[in-house]
């Protein structure tokens, strides 16, 4: 009675007239027989985050049920195969209909490595989200820095008082981020700030640090962009944060604790 229910259930799936079945649980001897048998290939203990990608990316229905077939979309690619990734075998597929869901594979010589390189491509993919969502762009290589800094240090000569010495300290700030660019690409900062700040005074605003040459040059030109909304983030937050150590008025260390013997 059981092999005719478990026979009765692989009938109905293979009524959706599909050649691979992928099941989250595991998938026993006698059925995985009569998929052979019908020529469907049945794929076992996959995981719940994976079927929800493979159904993105296949373009398929998520089903727990096979009464109504005609109801339910299959999905499809050109090529599934098995591959080794290290020391794991994995199911590949490939040429996928929707391709909404993919898998980028990192690799490094240590755990740090891939910690590092994980973070990387994570801050890189949320940029990408926030250019998607926001399709405003500025110019990059520090360019963008230095045209707020222009504009901070212009308007400083129309305030008085405290203020004016706040908004030069900020236009220092900024001015001080393709400094660090210039440092971290080791070339000049100083020379090379200061053809930016002389080239900004003069209304060229889209000129920024171009590091193949190790000099200034057009962004616009050269094509190279960064996301309106990651720029406006980082500015917000760090004015924040200095903002909040400016209110603090004094800090409290605890007393290092004395050493016995």
């Amino acid at each position: 009675a059981e092999k005719d229910k478990m026979k009765n259930k692989i009938e109905k799936i293979c009524a959706h007239d599909c050649n691979v079945f992928i099941n989250r649980q595991l998938i026993y001897n006698y059925p995985d027989q009569l998929f052979k048998e019908r020529g469907v290939m049945a794929i076992e203990h996959s995981d719940f985050e994976g079927s929800e990608r493979l159904a993105a990316v296949l373009g398929a229905d998520i089903v727990s049920t096979f009464d109504n077939p005609e109801k339910t979309k299959v999905g499809f690619c050109k090529r599934i195969e098995e591959i080794m990734i290290g020391e794991d075998k994995v199911i590949k597929f490939s040429g996928c209909s929707q391709g909404e869901a993919c898998t980028i594979v990192l690799r490094g010589s240590s755990i740090h490595v891939l910690d590092e390189a994980e973070r990387s491509l994570h801050d890189a993919l949320a940029v990408l989200f926030q250019t998607v969502s926001e399709t405003r762009v500025v110019y990059g290589g520090g360019s963008m820095e230095m045209a707020m800094a222009s504009a901070v240090q212009t308007k400083m000569n129309e305030v008085g008082g405290k203020e004016s010495a706040a908004m030069e300290q900020f236009g220092k700030a900024l001015m001080s981020i393709p400094a660090i660019l210039a440092d971290n690409g080791g070339l000049d900062s100083q020379e090379l700030v200061g053809q930016l700040r002389s080239m900004h005074a003069k209304g060229q605003h889209s000129m920024g640090l171009e590091f193949t040459e190790g000099s200034a040059a057009d962004m616009a030109k050269l094509g190279i962009m960064e996301s309106y909304r990651s720029k406006a983030n980082q500015l917000c937050s760090a004015a924040e944060a200095a903002e909040m150590i400016i209110r603090v008025d004094d800090i409290i260390k605890n007393a290092p604790r004395q050493r016995e013997g």
